[in-house]
């Protein structure tokens, strides 16, 4: 009986916990294929990430999937990458998720060409991620976040965005154990 009245407290305990932190979603791109300094990938850098990022912050995960794939050739998905950018296009992807029971929401992504990649942009303009803390990380080859949380935080008003975490995809392919210790290092310094 003791032992029953313990397991229930606890459980009410974490509930209490849950309920007082939120629910947190992992919302990324990621591109598979070749690679800038990784080489061919079956899994894209960010995706590497967000799984990290999910599994450190037991939040639910949703991967922005275009409608039309992006070239597997590194140069060749650059070059429609930045015709997208040039047209402000806005590519259609497969599938959402209600992203309102969600309190704290991780986006991540490649930076390509400076910027979010533009299906990124389709995803976040259709939903109203207002009052929710937002927290941004990406993936580059030696451009960093490149002002893309502050582009992130101007899309919604009312919203918290939190520090960006930016790493090497060169380092989430490679070196998985140096991106979980700085996944864990960027997590226990965001306050969540």
């Amino acid at each position: 009986m003791k032992k029953a009245l313990a397991l229930a407290a606890l459980a009410a305990l974490f509930v209490a916990t849950a309920t007082a932190q939120g629910k947190s979603l992992v919302v990324y791109f990621s591109h598979t294929g070749e690679q800038y300094g990784v080489g061919n990938v079956t899994e894209g850098n960010t995706a590497v990430i967000a799984k990290m990022i999910a599994e450190k912050a037991g939040a639910d995960i949703f991967e922005i999937v275009p409608e039309k794939d992006y070239p597997k050739v590194y140069r060749e998905c650059t070059d429609v990458a930045k015709k997208e950018q040039n047209d402000k296009a806005r590519p259609a992807y497969k599938g959402d998720i209600d992203t309102a029971g969600y309190d704290t929401v991780f986006i991540g992504y490649p930076i390509w060409w400076g910027d979010l990649p533009m299906v990124v942009y389709t995803f976040l303009e259709k939903h109203d991620l207002g009052g929710k803390t937002l927290v941004p990380f990406c993936t580059h080859e030696g451009s960093g976040v490149s002002g893309t949380d502050r582009k992130i935080g101007a899309l919604y008003k009312g919203a918290t965005v939190k520090s960006a975490l930016a790493l090497r995809g060169s380092v989430a392919q490679n070196k998985r154990s140096e991106a979980r210790s700085a996944v864990d290092k960027w997590y226990a310094g965001l306050g969540l």
